[in-house]
């Protein structure tokens, strides 16, 4: 781990547990997260914006041409 990373924040309620136990413990969890952050980190694309995803079809297009409006009259 670099000096610069984050010390996660662990609590160990086992009274018997020793310090040994304690960083084992410490260093799988924080690997554990460090991978899971990674393939989560990679598997993200550059998506798509919510802008394009409200541009989505609301409704059919309109198919212009010779009586296309006639079944739009009361």
């Amino acid at each position: 781990m670099s000096p610069d990373a984050p010390t996660p924040d662990i609590r160990v309620i086992s009274p018997s547990a020793t310090s040994d136990e304690v960083a084992a413990v410490t260093v799988v969890v924080t690997q554990a997260l460090a991978e899971l952050a990674d393939e989560l980190g990679a598997e993200a694309g550059p998506g798509v914006s919510a802008w394009q995803r409200s541009q989505r079809q609301l409704r059919t297009p309109l198919a212009p041409g010779p009586g296309a409006w006639r079944s739009f009259s009361a």
